[in-house]
């Protein structure tokens, strides 16, 4: 199992160290304001069969809330049953430049005690945005994937998240947020990741397509583009920008290491110096064992218990092997593999060898 994954390992560098190869803008980046919005709710899902919440005060205030809007006022004395009723929080998704009645799939979940939504139906709810606008209504029946059910003597048994449940297409969109994108004499497009290299990059294609001075990197993130007026035009220019070929810069030499399940990840820039490095593992083994002394017949002697231990040690030895210097750490890899060194150990090795000089990489150990 240990030579398996320390092979797999050892198969992720070699594909790592081929070539790169071009990349198109639009999977680098994207534009600036053009991003998702999220919105929430405050609802009551109404038509549980008994798994609702208990008589909650905000649960009670809900429920006359949404009686009031049909003109029925409830006395305050009368609290509705609530079994059947939970109060629950919407969220949703809102996608860059999504019209009015356009369909959104939105996620419901309980906030009180409800013990599953299973057969609820969410009342019209308004969705909001962070600014206080209403951006889109909710409203429709759940589709919960858990379920939970319990015993006449307590006891119970839950399958996934009975109290959780998504309706799809379950919102309609009202307003539509405005990107902007059409109103500056720029627009902006940003790398996912900082990289001065890979902006210049993009800022040489870009110029390279549409005319020298058209683009430039403002930082390792950020390359301003000047765009004609009209929202048509400047479409056709971003379209274009998007399906242009880039070869990104390579990545920072990193190794990352999880440390709960072993699983080592290392890219194409980590480079090593010569390092020799030898591996063992001392093993401490304890056997504890009683003894029954028995006295022979009329001696008047007595019986007893006698603790007997065994130790022993275990020491499996390795020879010092030498890491030469090269391009790349798959080296490193098969040296380890050669010693039998398990995914702990190999952690181990790579901490020495960041602490000792010769690993060229950021070690990030989560």
């Amino acid at each position: 199992m240990i030579r398996r994954f320390l092979a797999l390992v050892a198969l992720a560098l070699a594909t790592a160290v081929t070539p790169a190869h071009a990349q198109r803008v639009k999977d680098l980046g994207g534009f600036q304001g053009i991003r998702t919005n999220q919105l929430t709710g405050y609802g009551v899902v109404v038509g549980l069969p008994g798994t609702g919440d208990d008589n909650l005060e905000y649960t009670v205030q809900s429920m006359k809330g949404v009686t009031s809007r049909f003109g029925l006022q409830l006395p305050p004395s009368v609290a509705p049953g609530l079994k059947n009723a939970a109060v629950v929080m919407i969220t949703a998704e809102l996608p860059a430049f999504a019209k009015p009645g356009q369909k959104l799939d939105i996620t419901v979940s309980s906030m009180g005690k409800a013990k599953s939504l299973r057969g609820g139906t969410l009342i019209l709810t308004p969705l909001q945005g962070a600014d206080g606008q209403i951006y889109a209504m909710a409203q429709g029946n759940l589709a919960v994937g858990g379920l939970g059910a319990d015993g006449a003597d307590g006891s119970k048994i839950v399958v996934n998240t009975p109290s959780s449940g998504r309706i799809p297409e379950g919102a309609t969109v009202e307003r539509a947020v405005d990107t902007g994108f059409d109103k500056s004499p720029f627009v902006t497009f940003n790398l996912a990741r900082a990289d001065f290299t890979t902006a210049q990059r993009v800022q040489d294609a870009i110029n390279t397509r549409f005319g020298p001075g058209r683009a430039r990197a403002i930082d390792g993130v950020s390359i301003a583009i000047q765009a004609p007026e009209g929202r048509d035009v400047r479409a056709e220019l971003m379209s274009e920008v998007e399906n242009l070929t880039v070869e990104a810069a390579e990545a920072p030499a990193k190794v990352i290491v999880n440390a709960r399940t072993g699983t080592v990840v290392i890219n194409s820039a980590v480079r090593v110096s010569p390092a020799a490095v030898t591996h063992g593992k001392l093993t401490v083994r304890i056997d504890e064992n009683q003894r029954t002394s028995q006295p022979a017949p009329f001696s008047k002697g007595e019986t007893r218990t006698e603790q007997h231990s065994t130790v022993g040690v275990e020491e499996e030895k390795h020879p010092m092997f030498l890491m030469a210097p090269g391009p790349k750490l798959s080296d490193v890899v098969k040296a380890v593999n050669a010693i039998g060194a398990s995914p702990a150990d190999l952690v181990a090795i790579l901490e020495a060898l960041k602490e000792a000089g010769a690993l060229k990489a950021e070690l990030i150990i989560l």
